[in-house]
């Protein structure tokens, strides 16, 4: 039985994410770094990570949802208060 991750579970799979997509280094992601400014991340490739997320963590991410996702910490923090505790 799978528990709800952890915020450092979640920032190390994101970062693997970013990692696999983009290219950039899993040291460079951090919470409060912004993906389009800091992380030079465009929206198609934020499409991208939001999929494989999603696929990660089993939450959904709607399209007018992701737009207000800024930060790292904005995706862990909507993973963690959408992600449901797996079922017994």
């Amino acid at each position: 039985m799978a528990e709800v991750a952890t915020e450092q579970q979640i920032l190390d799979g994101l970062a693997e994410i970013i990692d696999d997509i983009v290219g950039i280094d899993k040291s460079e992601v951090t919470p409060e770094k912004n993906f389009i400014d800091d992380l030079d991340i465009d929206s198609l490739s934020m499409v991208e990570i939001a999929v494989a997320a999603q696929d990660q963590f089993g939450v959904e991410i709607p399209d007018d949802e992701l737009r207000n996702l800024k930060t790292v910490k904005d995706v862990v923090n909507f993973v963690q208060s959408n992600e449901a505790p797996a079922k017994s």
